[in-house]
């Protein structure tokens, strides 16, 4: 891409959000307390599939839709069916053939929303060289990675928008769950002070302090809010003005800033019987987030972008459905799961506002 790239002519892009998550095909099973559900194979999952489809739901189709891009590595194994679930989200997935199997997971839960997670097949992981620089020239990136790759790519899309004189995208970063460790933490402190928002779900972020949440409270609300407390103490994004969003399951999000600002926002599924499987649930609050985050400049408005995405994510096994588009007055309307994006962010505003 690189001389390509040297000789093309910058333009503006018309990208608000990358994800740099994968694509992977699960298997997912469930809890011991759920008898009653059954295995489900061969679903379309994965942190970059959950990641655009979260920035998706609020992007209809024509231009919204064609401003979510992230890429889809087709093993020889793609199913058909698959290719044609992604294309009619209309969205600027790259879509490309790949030499081997398509990357596959198997996921089992336990109690309190704990997550098991194992590749069946070898996985593709994306880097930034895999991105057009349409893709590079994005308003927000939702990246998913260790501290000290979050930091090279970060250096690697500032570098290209340098060149092509543009300001710099809302970064997002989701620490991967394995290396939220106290031996990581001093990588981790670094690689914050590059991103706008670092997002570790509640668990994983005390785990980098050596922590843990009492099983019977399920989240130590006090816990997150000191140990975000003591993220943004040791310096929190370019010139430390970022953000620490943590993601606490049914507890909602803990939102604080590097003005002092703090708030808890609730999830957007106050019963239990609401949630299915929350599988991508973290993954699609995130690209909510980040689009919300692009197209407002707003924490706590991204943050219930976010809050309404998971609630679409967990509502049954696997995706999301789009049940319902057509055309009304001036715009396309559609309908996810029997519902309206945007009626569900302003119930949402007003129970939080």
């Amino acid at each position: 891409m690189g001389d390509m790239e040297e000789m093309e002519e910058a333009k503006p892009s018309s990208i608000d959000f990358v994800t740099l998550g994968m694509f992977i095909i699960d298997d997912i099973y469930p809890p011991p307390s759920a008898p009653n559900q059954t295995p489900q194979k061969d679903i379309i999952g994965g942190a970059g599939t959950y990641s655009a489809l979260g920035a998706r739901l609020f992007s209809p189709p024509p231009s919204q839709s064609k401003s979510i891009a992230w890429i889809v590595d087709a093993g020889t194994d793609f199913p058909a069916a698959v290719r044609s679930q992604i294309e009619s989200w209309q969205t600027s997935a790259l879509i490309r053939p790949r030499e081997a199997l398509t990357t596959r997971g198997w996921n089992g839960y336990g109690e309190n929303e704990s997550r098991a997670f194992k590749y069946l097949t070898e996985k593709k992981r994306l880097t930034v060289d895999d991105l057009s620089p349409d893709f590079l020239g994005s308003k927000s990136f939702h990246l998913i990675c260790s501290p000290l790759r979050c930091t090279a790519m970060i250096q690697q899309i500032l570098t290209h928008r340098t060149k092509h004189n543009q300001t710099n995208p809302h970064i997002i970063w989701e620490p991967v769950p394995d290396l939220c460790t106290p031996a990581e933490l001093p990588n981790t402190l670094k690689a914050m002070k590059h991103v706008q928002v670092i997002s570790p779900n509640h668990e994983e972020l005390a785990s980098l302090f050596s922590q843990t949440h009492p099983p019977a409270a399920g989240v130590d609300q006090a816990l997150v809010e000191n140990h975000a407390q003591r993220l943004l103490a040791s310096g929190m994004g370019p010139a430390n003005k970022g953000a620490v969003v943590v993601r606490a399951g049914k507890e909602g999000c803990f939102i604080s800033s590097h003005d002092g600002s703090a708030r808890w926002l609730p999830a957007y599924h106050q019963e239990s019987s609401k949630v299915v499987d929350p599988t991508g649930g973290g993954n699609g609050f995130l690209g909510g987030f980040a689009v919300g985050l692009a197209r407002t400049g707003d924490l706590v408005e991204a943050a219930r972008w976010g809050s309404v995405a998971a609630s679409y994510c967990i509502e049954q096994v696997g995706l999301p459905t789009l049940t319902c588009t057509r055309e009304e007055g001036v715009g396309r309307v559609e309908e996810w799961n029997g519902s309206r994006v945007q009626e569900r962010l302003e119930e949402f505003r007003r129970r939080t506002g």
